[in-house]
């Protein structure tokens, strides 16, 4: 498979799985697609810097972010898209990899659903987490109690190694 057919496809699933325009701001910093020796098939995405964007899950193919990823996405995606907007008295404890509860989601893009990728972002927008979500928006918003985002990386757990493939391989 060549680099462009590669770009083309990590942008074609970007748009698919979390909407048009996605892919273009998951490569807007350029990429490059590391494919697995044992499979063939796509398994990373880097950015021209090196750093990791996102694993392609063996189990759907889809992008499970990794912070940088979300990031990126942050900044080409207006508000609501992608986001779970969270209270700021728990932010703390999200940005160490804690899940998010429901009881704490103050707004959600109305498009979540479960299992999707998300970004968990404070009353202010700051990047807190990436993760799935366990409930749909809807759901989100009206139970007072549960898990509504499980939480795979946290922003104040940024100086231990990236480990994307964590959701990856357990999905």
């Amino acid at each position: 498979m060549s680099e462009r057919f590669l770009v083309e496809l990590v942008k074609m699933r970007a748009d698919y799985q979390f909407g048009p325009g996605a892919g273009e701001g998951l490569v807007s910093r350029g990429i490059r697609v590391e494919v697995s020796k044992r499979t063939g098939k796509p398994r990373y995405v880097y950015d021209s810097d090196g750093r990791l964007l996102a694993t392609i899950r063996w189990s759907d193919g889809f992008l499970a972010l990794t912070l940088e990823g979300a990031r990126l996405l942050k900044q080409h995606l207006k508000p609501p898209r992608l986001r779970v907007v969270i209270k700021n008295d728990v932010r703390d404890f999200v940005k160490e990899g804690r899940s998010v509860f429901a009881k704490h989601v103050i707004k959600v893009d109305p498009e979540i659903r479960c299992g999707d990728e998300v970004i968990v972002v404070d009353e202010e927008d700051n990047l807190l987490a990436v993760g799935r979500a366990v409930l749909s928006s809807y759901e989100m918003l009206a139970f007072n109690s549960g898990v509504a985002v499980k939480v795979r990386r946290g922003v104040g757990s940024e100086d231990k190694p990236e480990r994307a493939t964590e959701d990856a391989t357990n999905s």
